[in-house]
């Protein structure tokens, strides 16, 4: 049962994620990709980094390295890039995205 609980927990959290990221997509500035991402870390304006959970392991240590210089936050979406590309309303896939202005939202 414990284990049900865990994965409601996790479905919740993922809601919520979502919908800040609905906001932000709304009411903020964002790039989306790995090249505009690791550009707009290099320009210091990003706020928060999220991956997907398929990202190949190499890209992502090099994202989460340049945000350790950055010092810039890393979340690591717990779907696949259809579900981050979906969470971000497009009809196509997202690996990474960067939000450099997270506008209405809290996130």
């Amino acid at each position: 049962n414990s284990r049900m609980v865990a994965s409601k927990k996790a479905k919740k959290a993922m809601e919520s994620i979502n919908s800040r990221l609905a906001l932000v997509m709304k009411s903020g500035k964002f790039t989306i990709g790995y090249r505009s991402t690791l550009k707009s870390i290099r320009q210091g304006k990003s706020k928060l980094i999220i991956i997907a959970n398929n990202t190949p392991a190499l890209r992502k240590s090099e994202i989460e390295y340049y945000c350790m210089l950055a010092k810039v936050g890393v979340h690591h979406y717990s779907g696949n890039n259809i579900d981050l590309g979906t969470a971000c309303g497009k009809y196509f896939r997202v690996g990474c995205l960067c939000i450099t202005d997270p506008g209405d939202s809290d996130i």
